[in-house]
């Protein structure tokens, strides 16, 4: 049997492939290898930015592998590190993920996609969280979607199971862009291209403020911010690259940004 998980990478940049015929679904082993494969890139300080697709031209993930499941893989089982997938849970991820979806995006494969920071997909691509069918419940996506988009909206996706196609998606801002299927793995690169070109410790920032954030007031957050109690802001505010920042903008340069 073929690695259910293919990688490459290119510079400061990882691609993630679920390559799991017919459906990409996720079982426990999968899980596990996805969660290995995040907390690497998390750690090394080389690679910047990851891409997160599906292979084939019909489904980017479709969850939950529940074949396994009818042959031992308990739904409370361990998926590793990360939690389902490798992204949902996995800590201190303070780097850009892109969504490459690729076609129909379903339940867990949904709950992956919002766990990422950015979302594009195919003309071709679908929405659903199907979980109320199969008598369990979309958990993460419970907790996230209705933080995302209107309430109501995330009410009906996680009450009633039903489909979205891309372009409502789009509508509703889960989404960034809608394109060609032939453009889209083209286009996550030129995505992932631009952020690699960034300064990693502003998006490190960046995503620790977005994350500690929404558990408490602004004010709290605000706090955090101006008295350095974010790592990732102290390491930030004590920098070369913040120092390069405010040169290069004086010499009217592009900065070089060095991650320390």
């Amino acid at each position: 049997m073929s690695d259910p998980i293919r990688t490459r990478h290119d510079g400061g940049v990882l691609e993630v492939v679920i390559d799991r015929p017919k459906a990409n679904a996720i079982d426990l082993a999968t899980s596990r290898a996805l969660g290995l494969i995040f907390r690497d890139f998390r750690d090394d300080p080389a690679l910047r930015v990851a891409i997160v697709s599906g292979a084939g031209e019909k489904f980017f993930c479709a969850g939950w592998d529940l074949k396994a499941a009818a042959s031992g893989d308990a739904v409370d089982g361990d998926y590793g590190v990360g939690g389902f997938g490798g992204l949902q849970e996995l800590r201190d991820l303070n780097k850009p993920v892109i969504s490459a979806v690729n076609g129909i995006c379903c339940g867990g494969g949904l709950e992956i996609a919002l766990s990422t920071d950015l979302i594009l997909a195919a003309e071709h691509a679908t929405f659903a969280l199907p979980e109320i069918r199969s008598g369990t419940v979309a958990d993460a996506a419970s907790i996230k979607l209705p933080k995302r988009i209107p309430y109501h909206i995330a009410m009906d996706m996680l009450l009633t199971g039903r489909w979205l196609d891309v372009h409502e998606a789009h509508r509703w801002g889960f989404v960034n862009e809608v394109l060609p299927a032939e453009r889209l793995m083209e286009r996550a690169w030129e995505l992932a291209r631009l952020l690699e070109s960034g300064p990693p410790l502003v998006y490190a920032a960046i995503k620790e403020i977005v994350r500690e954030a929404e558990g408490s007031t602004f004010q709290t957050a605000m706090n955090k911010i101006t008295k350095r109690q974010f790592a990732t802001v102290d390491t930030l505010y004590s920098s070369e690259d913040q120092l390069e920042g405010a040169r290069a903008f004086a010499e009217k340069r592009s900065p070089i940004w060095k991650g320390k």
